[in-house]
């Protein structure tokens, strides 16, 4: 069944967080935002130096930078479990595991597959024309 996107899609570029929002990226483990979206979570939304995993601020930590893609997964388990006792909020997830990582969206669009059914995470579009 193909599912209805259209409202549903990070943007590109997030500039500004509405209250009930959440930028959602990817860390490593020791919480080090150095680069990419992990840097700008750190710097304009309240992602915690030396927290890789979870919410902070308005921001969620999924680490990506620890090894193979089996090693990512429970962290997406974990955040979609996450997403779906926070109803309340609004998810916005960049391309996690993309950038730095090294990751392609083939590889990691797949384990957000259980997220489709929740509208309130958003994922990027390269994320969508995967799983939709």
């Amino acid at each position: 069944m193909e599912i209805d996107i259209d409202n549903r899609v990070t943007p590109k570029y997030i500039n500004e967080l509405e209250e009930c929002e959440v930028f959602v990226f990817g860390s490593n483990l020791p919480g080090l935002h150095v680069g990419g979206a992990a840097n700008v979570a750190h710097n304009k939304w309240g992602a915690v130096w030396g927290q890789g995993v979870g919410l902070q601020g308005q921001t969620y930590a999924i680490p990506t930078m620890q090894g193979d893609i089996e090693t990512v997964e429970p962290y997406v388990n974990d955040f979609i479990e996450f997403a779906k006792k926070h109803q309340e909020l609004i998810f916005l997830v960049t391309p996690i595991g993309c950038g730095i990582a090294g990751f392609t969206p083939k590889e990691i669009a797949p384990l957000f597959r259980e997220a489709t059914s929740l509208d309130n995470v958003y994922l990027p579009r390269s994320f969508w024309d995967i799983l939709n």
